[in-house]
């Protein structure tokens, strides 16, 4: 099974990163059980676009940005979806990395203590840059299995050892409700595991995998078996995080101290190693996303080894390190990343559903009724979440 793992084990490393980490953290503490069902939701509207994603890179052996410029013959509304999609990518991932890397960090600080803190963040930055550099996809893809795999178990041990109730862990899965104040939490759980640079991601690694269409139900299974294993992490961390009845935890470590003298200091352990795969993952799959994306805006058609492919995530990684090696906080570029984001992945989502449905495209590939009624569904949602997240960045809610 591991063998035909692929680019799916990426993308779901993508998402469980130390932002959604922090997310179901919160809404452990905060409201126990009862958001699980919007980290289902989450899960489910991932998988639907991200099989769509891996389909068309299948299919069509390219980029799902070298598909809508090819798509988008006014030469007008194609450069500006280019320049959003590019802009708000860059800069987003830029922002996020240091977030990334401060998540590893707080990773090894929990396993090896505070006395070198300062110099995690570049050890972590060097152990990327190493992963990066000299990985083929082939050895990438390896590393990221083993990872998710610490990962998975990790945040599943430190479920287990709360002895959650099972009764309450059902009904918080399969009966939605929104508890006063919660709503901000539901988008934050939805906007964390639903990204938009892994649609970009996951249709540039699917073609470097896998060359035929004869490989869709590979594609296919793969997905669904990462984003499954994302989202048993992100549970186990809302079921982690309920156990505590404390309301002063804000991260995942102070869910590990929290835990330290219920479960002893096997919570500790379990966690700090989890947020370090999750922290390292995130900040390999920001760069690397960052990259394909501008191989694709650019049309540059390169491979991992090239210079201008480099180029791209040794930015975002340096800023990613600069950021939090010299507490400097991103807040204002952060909160426009977060602007983007909220618009991005509604439109990205609805030119996603064009060309997947375009017969050009895809030929008999294309979407049946009922994935587009899915869709449908997932772009409506984003559109209210979007729209919620950006007016509470600016103020207004």
């Amino acid at each position: 099974m591991f063998k035909k793992l692929g680019p799916g084990v990426l993308v779901a490393a993508a998402f469980i990163g130390p932002g959604t980490v922090t997310a179901c953290t919160l809404a452990g503490v905060d409201f126990g059980f009862n958001l699980l069902w919007a980290m289902l939701l989450s899960i489910i509207a991932t998988f639907i676009l991200q099989e769509m994603s891996a389909r068309l890179g299948i299919v069509t052996q390219k980029g799902l940005a070298d598909v809508i410029k090819q798509e988008l013959h006014n030469p007008i509304i194609r450069n500006s979806v280019i320049a959003l999609i590019f802009s708000a990518i860059i800069i987003g991932n830029a922002s996020y990395e240091a977030g990334n890397i401060g998540g590893a960090t707080l990773g090894m600080e929990a396993l090896f203590g505070t006395n070198y803190s300062s110099l995690y963040p570049f050890v972590l930055g060097g152990l990327a840059f190493v992963l990066l550099y000299l990985g083929s996809y082939k050895a990438l893809e390896k590393v990221f299995i083993v990872l998710v795999l610490i990962m998975s178990l990790s945040f599943v041990m430190t479920a287990i050892l709360t002895k959650p109730n099972m009764w309450e862990l059902l009904k918080g899965i399969l009966v939605p409700s929104v508890p006063k104040n919660g709503i901000l939490t539901i988008i934050a759980l939805v906007g964390t595991t639903v990204v938009p640079y892994n649609l970009f991601l996951h249709a540039a690694l699917v073609s470097e995998k896998w060359k035929s269409k004869d490989d869709l139900n590979l594609a296919k299974r793969d997905t669904m078996v990462s984003i499954i294993l994302g989202g048993l992490v992100s549970i186990s961390i809302i079921i982690s995080a309920a156990a505590i009845n404390s309301l002063e935890v804000n991260n995942v470590m102070g869910m590990a101290k929290a835990l330290e003298p219920l479960y002893g200091s096997a919570a500790l352990y379990f966690l700090g190693i989890g947020m370090f795969a999750a922290g390292i993952t995130s900040s390999i799959t920001a760069p690397l996303a960052a990259a394909y994306v501008a191989n694709s805006c650019f049309g540059w058609n390169v491979g991992l080894k090239d210079f201008k492919f480099r180029m791209i995530w040794m930015v975002i990684l340096f800023l990613g390190v600069f950021f939090l090696s010299f507490g400097i906080k991103p807040i204002e570029i952060i909160k426009f990343a977060q602007i983007t984001n909220g618009l991005l992945l509604p439109i990205i989502a609805v030119f996603l559903l064009w060309v997947v449905n375009r017969v050009g495209v895809m030929g008999k590939y294309k979407n049946t009724w009922s994935q587009n009624v899915f869709g449908l569904l997932i772009i409506l949602l984003s559109v209210v979440l979007g729209a919620k997240s950006i007016l509470t960045v600016i103020g207004i809610m």
